[in-house]
């Protein structure tokens, strides 16, 4: 099965989801939960607080899942970024950074479990690659960091030591650069 009836699959999904169909929850969760666990996991480096998050997660699924657009994001990227933001979120509650070397911000490996062909493509995820290798290697360093680990704009600005603003720059300016790097 390729990706693009993948992602159709699991955007029809979510839309049964919004019906309280709950084998459509099971299949969203059966699809998508090694690679979400491993996004709360990267961030919250404790199991037990990840798997709370993913849990949350889940729930919020169940209850928000007609707020998921098919034409503003994938699924998967829906998920992710709630998964993220979700795990941010415990990490500020708990006073934590994730404390990673400037050094490491550009070569940061995924390591996070696969959930499935059906979700990400090797394909995928060599493009986008390929479109962060043509970053500034700050900058995409700074996005790696951010949105693979987890660091908050400020605590990244901090690490690296530029005013917040120039942070939120660089990643504002990275992102659209990316944007047009993966649409061409």
């Amino acid at each position: 099965m390729d990706a693009d009836t993948s992602r159709a699959l699991l955007s029809r999904a979510i839309a049964r989801v919004t019906n309280r169909d709950s084998d459509a929850l099971k299949y969203v969760y059966r699809h998508t939960s090694a690679k979400l666990f491993g996004v709360c996991l990267r961030i919250l480096n404790d199991r037990e607080e990840a798997e709370d998050v993913l849990q949350d997660v889940y729930l919020s699924v169940w209850n928000k899942a007609d707020r998921f657009d098919p034409e503003k994001a994938s699924p998967i990227t829906w998920l992710v970024s709630m998964a993220r933001n979700r795990s941010i979120d415990k990490l500020r509650a708990r006073g934590g950074r994730v404390m990673a070397g400037v050094e490491e911000a550009e070569a940061l490996p995924d390591t996070a479990p696969l959930a499935s062909t059906l979700v990400e493509t090797d394909e995928d995820r060599l493009r986008l690659n390929g479109c962060l290798d043509q970053l500034d290697p700050k900058h995409a360093g700074a996005v790696r960091t951010a949105f693979f680990e987890g660091v908050t704009y400020d605590a990244l600005a901090q690490m690296i030591g530029v005013p917040l603003g120039t942070m939120k720059s660089w990643i504002r300016r990275s992102l659209i650069s990316l944007r047009a790097c993966l649409e061409a």
